[in-house]
């Protein structure tokens, strides 16, 4: 058996593990898969070559190089038995604040908040796939992502369409109080979402769970949104709502293709 770790520095969220590890599934020789989000940090243990493990990471576009390999006579890994279950419980926060978030912001008239929508809606698709595509075969997971992928780039072209709208036509400003209010809603659910999913860890690594918290893109998106609240409110503009909802569907977007990439 042998052990390689990778540094990926891109990974800041449970996202990206999950991605990873749909990436991987199926290449043979593989025994375990190891992740320390807050380090950024994957150790892979196997059998055979490393050569199509290490392929497979560069692909993804999340920053994986490679640190160390080495003989391991670990032979034996602990199964989390309740894996399954916080997909779950993350995959039903998201969605339920991709619900609520597309609702409010719809009715406020705040992109900024239909644009995180969405951002709720490819993180609950990235879980979905986890756990829909259990046991399936490698066919059946790349087509579920493909679907994915293309509907998620369709929503935010559809988003950027309706910010390009409302940016030169004569619109009512956004109600700050409820992109505010809710932002700060789904701030609170990411960290739980986090919190839920770093359960699973080692104990040594619980006092790394706030920092993974502030460096997860979700957080710094309800952040935005939040300011984009307050600057609609101070400057009495919907540019503020419009210029956060630009940038946080660039971000869906890339995600989208993060998400294709696992159909290829």
């Amino acid at each position: 058996m042998k052990k390689t770790i990778f540094e990926i520095t891109k990974m800041d969220c449970p996202s990206e593990e999950n991605l990873i590890r749909m990436k991987l599934d199926g290449i043979p020789g593989i025994a375990n898969l190891d992740f320390d989000i807050p380090n950024r940090k994957l150790t892979v243990f196997y059998s055979g070559e490393i050569a199509q493990i290490e392929k497979s990471v560069i692909e993804l576009n999340l920053g994986g190089k490679k640190i160390s390999t080495e003989q391991t006579d670990q032979t034996e890994f602990k199964e989390n038995a309740n894996q399954k279950k916080l997909l779950w419980s993350v995959l039903a926060i998201n969605f339920v604040f991709f619900i609520i978030e597309m609702t409010t912001g719809i009715i406020s008239k705040s992109m900024g908040l239909v644009a995180d929508s969405l951002d709720m809606l490819a993180d609950s698709f990235v879980y979905g796939i986890s756990l829909f595509a259990v046991g399936g075969t490698a066919i059946k997971k790349k087509r579920i992502a493909k679907l994915a992928g293309y509907f998620q780039i369709t929503l935010a072209i559809i988003g950027f369409v309706e910010v390009l709208r409302r940016f030169f036509g004569d619109e009512k400003l956004p109600d700050f109080s409820t992109m505010i209010i809710v932002s700060i809603f789904a701030l609170i659910a990411n960290g739980i979402c986090l919190y839920i999913l770093q359960k699973s860890k080692s104990k040594e690594e619980a006092h790394m769970k706030a920092s993974m918290i502030f460096t997860s893109n979700d957080v710094i998106i309800n952040l935005g949104v939040i300011i984009a609240g307050i600057l609609v409110n101070y400057l009495s503009s919907n540019k503020p709502d419009l210029i956060i909802g630009t940038i946080v569907f660039v971000l869906v977007i890339q995600g989208a293709f993060r998400i294709l990439k696992l159909s290829k």
